[in-house]
């Protein structure tokens, strides 16, 4: 199995470990709270395995990417922040099919921005997506 579907599987996993640890710690806590330990806590970790792996050097990164990496923590952070407030307040499940639909989302944004290919097979998976997510949803 290629390296990149074996770190994808693994991303799914601890994803979907995320709403449950979060919305049974958000019982009593507040929303924003939550997402600020929350990002401390990953910093401190991705700083650690940075360390470990010998790639710390910030100086190697150019402005221009620099300031997309920073875009990038921003929306995450945003993100976060949101999907946090939502599970507090909201079905999991619900939630979590709608927060999803960031993957349609992408899929769309990478050809609109990225030129990545786009067929029939790949805008009908979004389209599916999407239509799971208002099914999961109601």
């Amino acid at each position: 199995m290629k390296d990149y579907i074996t770190y994808a599987v693994l991303s799914a996993f601890f994803a979907s470990l995320i709403p449950i640890f979060g919305r049974l710690g958000l019982k009593n806590v507040d929303s924003t709270l939550a997402t600020a330990v929350r990002a401390v806590i990953m910093a401190v970790f991705l700083v650690g395995v940075a360390l470990i792996r010998g790639s710390i050097n910030v100086g190697e990164i150019d402005g221009r990417a620099l300031l997309l990496i920073i875009l990038s923590g921003l929306a995450g952070a945003l993100s976060w922040l949101f999907y946090f407030m939502a599970i507090k307040n909201g079905r999991v499940p619900a939630v979590i099919a709608i927060d999803k639909t960031s993957v349609a989302l992408s899929i769309f944004l990478s050809w609109l921005v990225l030129g990545d290919k786009m067929d029939m097979k790949t805008a009908l998976g979004a389209l599916l997506i999407v239509i799971g997510a208002i099914l999961v949803s109601l």
